[in-house]
């Protein structure tokens, strides 16, 4: 059995909020691009202490202007603000309007992980590769394996440290530092 955990930033109460709330770690991995993995991660805690709450409902009601304003309070909640709080917005919505407000849902209710990887890339700014990390973490870090998950998740479900989904302490969070370096350095990606 996992215990769930995702000590990924840094913070005890922003890394329990990933594991506590469903939309927190759905925007965690929407927002982990273009930034380090912690502060990416950081950011659903810092809106929900900036907001004083973390609904969807009550975030997709906001004019996305005003919400976008939110996000580029100092210090911004991601390097490029408005677009990722667009996103955001975006994702709140899709899960309003398709879930009810329960982000949970996209996992719980999936028949397996070809239907999980579907209902994830219908959430907007997730790709193909968010879409397999979202996978492995809700595998590696939560213990949500449907079916087949190890398919749908590609190179992310082996025991390479190359993603969030393989952070487990501080120092296994410097080993996917290490590995993503070396890839980099030999001009591959995390999925070779």
């Amino acid at each position: 059995m996992v215990t769930p955990q995702i000590p990924i930033t840094g913070n005890p109460d922003a890394d329990q909020l990933l594991v506590d709330d469903p939309l927190a770690l759905l925007l965690g991995m929407l927002l982990d691009q273009q930034v380090p993995m912690e502060w990416a991660f950081t950011g659903p805690f810092t809106l929900r202490e900036r907001l004083g709450h973390l609904d969807p409902q009550r975030i997709a009601a906001m004019p996305v202007e005003e919400f976008v304003d939110v996000c580029r309070e100092k210090p911004a909640i991601h390097r490029f603000p408005k677009s990722m709080g667009e996103r955001i917005h975006g994702a709140c919505e899709h899960v309003v309007e398709t879930y009810d407000g329960h982000a949970e849902r996209i996992w719980i209710e999936a028949d397996d992980a070809k239907d999980l990887y579907a209902r994830l890339r219908e959430v907007p700014g997730y790709g193909e590769e968010k879409t397999k990390i979202f996978v492995a973490i809700l595998a590696k870090r939560l213990g949500i394996r449907p079916d087949g998950w190890e398919e749908v998740a590609g190179p992310f479900s082996d025991d390479t440290p190359r993603s969030v989904a393989d952070v487990a302490s501080e120092g296994s969070l410097m080993e996917v530092r290490r590995w993503k370096k070396a890839q980099k350095a030999k001009k591959k990606s995390k999925q070779d």
